[in-house]
């Protein structure tokens, strides 16, 4: 038997209006300089079903602004789980008629620092709003960047550091930082990163990931105080801190030239090692990365 036709709408008593197409909103770009603790959260990009920065900070933002639905929210650089951020910039397209708020016995039209105090209402002390503002014309926080600054913490002690365990590294074992900062000083300049590299499921495996580093190096954090356990009421120990800078970073490079970093501080791989595997491009044999709570990213560098 034929498959029966689709039935016609009539078009007369009783039909359904045809939906109008909606006129779009018109929007402003804002940007906004977020700090957050990465511990509670799958990472900074929104995924169903899981408690993501971005994810948080769309749904603040669409009660705030009272939209229909949460935001699209871009950043400079997407953070892994665990990842911790003080400088990390993202943009939002909102519409230009923001809602009317009411302070001090006044109404007036929704601004910057009723934004940034509404936000932080909502979510702070795990993600803070350090600053927003409307965006200057095509920006885009992670294409507009041109630098971005990532430090990691490395408590070198033998015993853990309570109050600095959520954001470092316990390594028990005696560093030599002379070595490290050497071997941190190879990595200055444009090299193919693809053995410090994760890679993205996209291109083939010898396409090379070359970045620009404009400095890395490690340094004693706090100085004498934090290193005499007399005066600092800790473990003894030391909170060394590595800071790296670069046009921009493929996934886990940080933490991957961490691990590899501490493990000639051990005593292990020279800076001649470090300098052959950057040169090789291939991962065998190097470290896990270094665990991601260490890490930070500090800031995002733009033209203006």
């Amino acid at each position: 038997m034929p498959p029966r036709a689709a039935r016609k709408p009539s078009g007369g008593r009783g039909a359904r209006p045809t939906a109008e197409a909606t006129e779009p909103v018109p929007t402003t770009r804002w940007r906004l300089v977020v700090a957050y603790d990465g511990s509670a959260f799958h990472g900074f990009a929104a995924q169903p079903g899981q408690a993501t920065v971005a994810g948080a900070l769309a749904e603040a933002m669409a009660r705030t602004v009272r939209l229909g639905a949460p935001p699209a929210i871009t950043c400079a650089g997407r953070t892994d789980a665990g990842v911790h951020a003080r400088g990390q910039v993202v943009h939002v397209d909102l519409p230009v008629s923001l809602p009317k708020v009411r302070r001090g016995g006044t109404t007036r039209t929704l601004g910057a620092e009723d934004l940034v105090s509404a936000l932080n209402r909502q979510l702070a002390p795990a993600v803070v709003v350090r600053a927003a503002e409307p965006a200057p014309d095509g920006f885009h926080a992670r294409r507009s960047a041109t630098g971005r600054r990532y430090r990691y913490l490395v408590w070198n002690g033998p015993a853990p550091d309570p109050l600095l365990a959520p954001v470092s590294w316990h390594v028990a074992a005696d560093l030599d930082l002379r070595r490290m900062a050497a071997a941190s000083d190879v990595l200055v300049g444009e090299h193919d990163f693809a053995a410090f590299c994760r890679r993205p499921p996209g291109p083939a495996r010898d396409e090379p990931l070359v970045r620009r580093v404009r400095r890395a190096g490690w340094s004693v954090e706090g100085g004498a105080e934090v290193a005499d356990a007399a005066l600092s009421g800790r473990p003894a120990g030391r909170l060394l801190r590595f800071e790296i800078e670069a046009d921009s970073f493929c996934h886990q490079m940080v933490r991957s030239l961490v691990a590899e970093l501490v493990e000639v501080g051990r005593g292990g791989p020279t800076s001649a090692d470090v300098l052959a595997v950057l040169r090789a491009g291939e991962r065998g044999g190097l470290p896990a990365p270094a665990p991601p709570h260490g890490l930070c990213l500090v800031s995002v560098a733009y033209p203006d």
